[in-house]
């Protein structure tokens, strides 16, 4: 397979010396250059033709939005967007996916070095994931590996498996909808939000996503959407009306509090190398909801919630996948729909109109509805 050609843009000397060297380590990914500026860059792009960019966001001359907005207009590629971790670049770094950058890569504020070199098989990961989006490889020669792989841990450290229980377990008709995401989730998230009425019945989301950008994104989502988005609470009721998304730092799994459903955090080791990890929340649902749930994997590199999607099938949830041609990255998705586990696969624009024909359809059992019309559904206990 020929190497992934990445242009590394960054003011900074150093990180471009360390991504230079994270990414030179595997075999599948060459730096073939890197500049100070968007202007510098402009003529590296013309020379070198590379496959993916990462991009600063604040940067002398041109910042990193305008370069993008311009870039996605004239050239349109797979971008990375190199983000500092605070308030302020969570906001930037949501716009910088709603105008066509593909993932990001979190900037730390202090121990660049050292944290750069933790989360180094992260930053491959979404470098080869931002290739796949576009681009297809050739064959290579090969160069042994350096970076060691952190272990990859299964929802059982989290959430134990059980076999799927028969209906007669659910009291309640009270539906959930279950979503799961990564790459070009936030964009294909937002655009499913949109859609959905304000008397929609309970969301819970895992989305991949850094703790300090969850709350921004919840914040944006809140915005935008006809429901109430925040960031899940542990022992939060879920309640129509509401989006409940997993804060970055930890899992969000659904419980049951007597005839009511829970939001429950857990702040364990990460899931298939994530966490919030998709196939936790998943799980949760298929144990504790059954079949009143709904589960929707969309756009995102792995197969994370792969395995806990069908077990949402298996306890008689409908299931719903993103289809390839709507996907950044047909991951997650796809691992779905190769275990078999998915009812529906379905291009994005559909998936809201789905939704809202199995939870308001009488035709498909369905009753729970919102008291308002408006953002103020009644309040959680």
């Amino acid at each position: 397979m020929s190497k992934i050609k990445v242009l590394i843009i960054d003011d900074s000397a150093l990180i471009r010396q360390m991504l230079t060297k994270i990414l030179n380590s595997v075999d599948d990914i060459e730096v073939v250059g890197t500049a100070a500026d968007p202007y510098i860059a402009r003529e590296k792009i013309k020379r070198f033709n590379p496959d993916v960019l990462t991009l600063d966001i604040e940067m002398p001359r041109m910042d990193g939005i305008a370069f993008l907005n311009n870039l996605m207009r004239l050239r349109p590629m797979p971008v990375v967007m190199i983000s500092a971790l605070t308030q302020h670049g969570a906001e930037i770094t949501l716009q910088a996916l709603e105008y066509g950058a593909v993932d990001f890569i979190s900037k730390p504020q202090l121990d660049l070095a050292q944290t750069f070199e933790t989360y180094s098989q992260e930053i491959i990961g979404k470098i080869r994931g931002a290739a796949k989006a576009r681009l297809q490889s050739e064959p290579t020669t090969l160069k042994p590996k350096v970076l060691k792989v952190a272990p990859k841990y299964s929802a059982d450290i989290i959430i134990s498996h059980s076999p799927a229980k028969t209906k007669h377990h659910f009291k309640t008709t009270d539906k959930i909808i279950a979503i799961g995401a990564s790459t070009g989730g936030t964009e294909a998230i937002k655009k499913l939000l949109i859609e959905m009425p304000p008397d929609s019945p309970g969301i819970v989301i895992s989305q991949h996503i850094p703790a300090t950008f969850s709350r921004s994104f919840a914040l944006r989502m809140d915005q935008l959407s006809a429901m109430n988005v925040s960031e899940a609470v542990d022992g939060k009721v879920i309640l129509p009306g509401y989006v409940y998304i997993a804060p970055g730092s930890h899992h969000l799994l659904v419980a049951r509090d007597g005839a009511r459903y829970i939001c429950r955090l857990h702040e364990g080791n990460p899931v298939n190398r994530h966490r919030p990890s998709v196939d936790v929340l998943f799980r949760s649902v298929a144990q504790n909801v059954g079949p009143n749930a709904i589960g929707v994997i969309l756009t995102g590199m792995g197969d994370d919630g792969a395995g806990g999607i069908k077990e949402m099938h298996e306890a008689g949830a409908i299931t719903i996948a993103q289809d390839e041609s709507t996907s950044v990255v047909w991951g997650m998705p796809g691992e779905a729909v190769k275990l078999g586990g998915i009812d529906y696969i379905l291009p994005l624009p559909e998936i809201a109109g789905k939704l809202i024909s199995f939870c308001f359809d009488p035709k498909n059992n369905s009753n729970v509805r919102g008291t308002t019309s408006t953002k103020s559904p009644p309040t959680a206990p």
